[in-house]
């Protein structure tokens, strides 16, 4: 039976914050807003936990998890970030982005692409999220909350409880935050490649 936490979108509760992140830290499996819908998240080292998320969303080792980060010092840890890739990072985020870049050897090996060595990263523009990850003290491995058989992310937090209380440790009521998945901003080629249009502008990355 999952817990269930109603936390303000504007001004986040720290004692609650620092529950969630107890919870994500024992191998909890959570559910928390961003600013592109509500995502599942669990600690960056626990495989157990991941493997949860996969079975809620019957995905397959091919799956790309996201680490979602704080800010971009977070990201040079995790991805290589050449002068002009960060510039454009710094300009894009916070926001409904993904990117994915070459992954450093800080990334556990089972969470990156199995032909290469890449990983998705992004920071939302989320106050929640933005707690959470500064009590923390690293990323949040996540995923959009899409069930199977669906094509758009689970939005209400109370159906996310109806359906899905007996499979997460805890629920994050941060109210509504949108309902389309990021765009997508492949950076390991020549040049950035759009890989999905969401709710970021695709248009500062087409060529």
């Amino acid at each position: 039976m999952s817990q269930f936490f109603q936390i303000h979108p504007e001004n986040p509760q720290k004692r609650l914050i620092k529950q969630a992140v107890e919870i994500l830290r024992g191998g909890g499996v959570i559910v928390y807003p961003t600013d592109s819908g509500y995502a599942l998240g669990c600690h960056l080292g626990d495989k157990q936990a991941s493997d949860r998320i996969k079975r809620i969303r019957k995905l397959d080792d091919k799956h790309n998890f996201t680490l979602v980060c704080r800010d971009l010092s977070d990201i040079g840890v995790y991805a290589k970030v050449d002068n002009t890739q960060y510039r454009l990072l710094k300009t894009f985020t916070p926001g409904p982005y993904t990117f994915i870049l070459d992954a450093t050897t800080e990334v556990p090996r089972r969470l990156l692409h199995p032909k290469r060595r890449t990983i998705g990263v992004r920071v939302p523009d989320n106050e929640i999220v933005r707690e959470l990850l500064g009590e923390l003290g690293e990323p949040i491995m996540s995923s959009t909350l899409i069930l199977p058989e669906e094509s758009e992310p689970m939005t209400d937090p109370y159906e996310i409880r109806q359906v899905l209380e007996h499979e997460l440790d805890l629920i994050i009521d941060g109210g509504f935050c949108g309902m389309e998945a990021t765009t997508v901003v492949n950076f390991t080629g020549d040049a950035p490649e759009v890989t999905r249009v969401g709710q970021g502008d695709p248009a500062p990355f087409q060529v």
